[in-house]
This record gives structure tokens, C-alpha cells and sequence, in this order.
């Protein structure tokens, strides 16, 4: 089968298509011929050699498409589903065949495009598990720095659906974008000023919660409109290459709080993991969750949409589009 393959770390171009063997499916596991499979920064991160997998590595953590062969103690109802899931060993899905934890496969709802129950059933889970990791409560203003990329709009969508105040940060080209998404007000990052605008938006008081994915010197400047006595700061990317410097004594002067929510999302139990994945599927059902398609790559095109992916060039999901 064809599937995309790193042999070292580097650059987008060190992944390439190649012929690999069909995986089988073992115990608890399911076939899935795929049919799209999503592009996150997690495989940029680890293509780059900052998080080093062992190699040859195929990329792929995401993928929707049609169980073709089910392995031992797996729910014989799934042969055929078109499902969305989460690969093996979180690998393996920039491919024709990958294999998935039967526990982390979903059927799609009735009526929702597949490509959209990719893009949201792990960014939509996600957002939520990051909401409630920070103790969100209805009433507050909410920070999203990235507010266009594939969580960040699922943030700002889930933060304005339970009562919140949302503000979103991002470049000059996206702002409109974020704006359609919900938020009740975007800020340009680009520009120096911009968390004075913040300020301005929140009557000077500053935002309750920060949720930044950007790191660098966008995070920093982020942690500067936290608002002083209880603002909570919430780290969980960086999508700028470097995470932000922390100062202890102006954290403890201000009295605010910063955590890894991300940490706490993917250390909730399994039960709990698959049922934000359900609820976000089934949101997107409901037309509650909004997930937007960037970009559909082929999958000989992999390299092009890490490159996008990197260069922070998205709106939304990037998609590699497998089979028919």
C-alpha cells in the first residue's frame, strides 16, 4: 500500500511516498481504509525531530474512512461503518490502510460529511476537555490566542456556546475568520499594541482565562492581560517554536495561576476522552460545532501541507485526502 514515510527528521521534505505492508489488525483493533487523514501539529513536531518518534515513522494520529477487517475481541457492528479514529500507536495514518484502537473508532452521524466529523471529533473533545481543565464557568472572558486554527476555533465556538465572553488573538489575515466563528471580539497579534486593545475590550480589568497555543512572544504578551487577582493562564502549545518565559515574582505579585491543561485532557480516562469525542460528534450534528476545511492535500502532497501547517497559513483543519 502507499503511505507517506519520514526515514529521518527535518524539514517537510523528508516525507515521502513509498510502498509499505498492509498492518493487520490485531486484538481490540480495527482496519480502517482511509479515506481522508488529518494534518495536526503534533506531526510537524515530531517531523522536526522535537519530539523524536523511533524511525521509519509514518505520520498520522487521525484518520476517517471504512472498517475493512476487525480483529479479535472487537464488535463485529463495526465491519463496514465509516468511522473516524485514532491510529495505533498514534502513528500510521498519512497511508491507504491504518490501524485504530477499536475504543477510539466512531461511526459517523448520520448526515455529517466525513471529512467534518475528522476535523472535529478530536479538536471539538479537545476544546472542551481544555474549558473544563481550566474551570471555565459560564459568565467569563475567555482568551484565545491561535483562535483560527483547528482547536482554537473549536474553543472560541465552545467558550461563546457556554456563556462566555470570547476574544480571539491571531494575524492581520485571519481576523474576519475568528469573527465568523463567534468571537465577540478579535485582536491582531501582529501589531504591537495589541494587548492594549485587549484591555480596552475588558474594560481594563483583562481577561479571566488565557488559552494560548502561540507561546513565543504572543504568549507572553497574553499573560500580560490575564487580570490580576484569579486569572488563570493555560499553556498548551507552542506553536511559534519556543514556549513563553514565565516570571515567578510578577505571577506571584498579580496572583495569577498558570497550568498545562493539555496534560489533564489527555490523562482523563478513557471513558471520559471518549465521551468528549461523542460529544463533539454528535455537537457537529447538531450544527453546534462548526469545524472549517483549510486545505484538502493529496497524500502525495504531505510535505505541502506540513509546510502550511508550520507556517501557520490555516484556517481551520488541513486535510490529506487518501482515497476515492
Amino acid at each position: 500500500m502507499r503511505a507517506v514515510r519520514a526515514d529521518r527528521f527535518g524539514a517537510p521534505e523528508v516525507l515521502g511516498l513509498t510502498e509499505v505492508p498492509e498492518p493487520e489488525p490485531s486484538a481490540g483493533q480495527v482496519e480502517i481504509a482511509v479515506r481522508s487523514a488529518s494534518v495536526i501539529y503534533g506531526d510537524v513536531i515530531v517531523r522536526s525531530g522535537r519530539y523524536p518518534r523511533p524511525l521509519p515513522w509514518v505520520p498520522g494520529i487521525e484518520v476517517a474512512g471504512e472498517v475493512v477487517r476487525i480483529g479479535p475481541e472487537v464488535d463485529e457492528s463495526l465491519l463496514g461503518a465509516t468511522v473516524v479514529a485514532t491510529t495505533a500507536g498514534q502513528s500510521g495514518g498519512y497511508a491507504e490502510y491504518a490501524v485504530a484502537p477499536a475504543a477510539y473508532t466512531f461511526a459517523v452521524p448520520g448526515g455529517l460529511a466525513m471529512d467534518t466529523a475528522l476535523a472535529v471529533f478530536q479538536a471539538g473533545a479537545v476544546a472542551r476537555g481544555l474549558l473544563s481543565a481550566m474551570g471555565v464557568r459560564a459568565g467569563e472572558t475567555v482568551l484565545v490566542t491561535a483562535a483560527a486554527g483547528r482547536i482554537g476555533s473549536m474553543l472560541v465556538q465552545s467558550a461563546r456556546a457556554a456563556g462566555n465572553t470570547v476574544i480571539g488573538a491571531v494575524s492581520s489575515e485571519k481576523v474576519s475568520a475568528v469573527a465568523d466563528f463567534g468571537a465577540h471580539a478579535v485582536v491582531d497579534y501582529t501589531v504591537a499594541d495589541w494587548p492594549e486593545r485587549v484591555r480596552e475590550v475588558t474594560g481594563g480589568r483583562g481577561v479571566d482565562v488565557v488559552l494560548d497555543a502561540v507561546g513565543g512572544v504572543v504568549g507572553e504578551a497574553a499573560l500580560t492581560v490575564a487580570a490580576d487577582g484569579g486569572g488563570r493562564i493555560g499553556l498548551y502549545g507552542f506553536a511559534s517554536g519556543a514556549w513563553p518565559q514565565l516570571d515567578a515574582l510578577t505571577l506571584g505579585t498579580r496572583g495569577l495561576t498558570v497550568s498545562g491543561p493539555l496534560g489533564i485532557v489527555f490523562r482523563k480516562s478513557d471513558a471520559e476522552q471518549r465521551g468528549d469525542a461523542e460529544w463533539a460528534l454528535a455537537a457537529a450534528g447538531r450544527g453546534e460545532l462548526r469545524p472549517r476545511i483549510h486545505a484538502r492535500h493529496p497524500l502525495e502532497r504531505a510535505a505541502d501541507a506540513h509546510r502550511e501547517l508550520e507556517e501557520r497559513r490555516n484556517i481551520g483543519a488541513i486535510v490529506l485526502s487518501v482515497g476515492p
